[in-house]
């Protein structure tokens, strides 16, 4: 799997490609509104005003909306468990 992230105007989009699942994606992002996440830190997630998901399975997007950097971002995902695993 791929995974690259872009800072936007509104905040920052993740771009996976590959082996990548679209519904283990929804379900890292539904894990980490519900708090149910340890892949970034509490200040972190409160910059985070909204998260999108968008594509199919093997091109996936998430756009982050909010004052949240792309290194915050980079780091969060260098965390988070459903880039090896199954979740976050």
């Amino acid at each position: 799997m791929e995974k690259n992230v872009f800072k936007t105007t509104n905040g920052v989009k993740i771009s996976f490609t590959g082996d990548v699942q679209k519904q283990n994606i929804i379900q890292m992002v539904e894990n980490c509104k519900t708090g149910q996440c340890e892949c970034m830190s509490d200040e972190t997630k409160k910059k985070i005003s909204d998260m999108q998901v968008s594509g199919n399975d093997g091109n996936v997007n998430i756009e982050l909306s909010g004052e949240v950097s792309k290194e915050e971002i980079e780091a969060a995902l260098e965390k988070s468990k459903v880039l090896g695993d199954t979740c976050c």
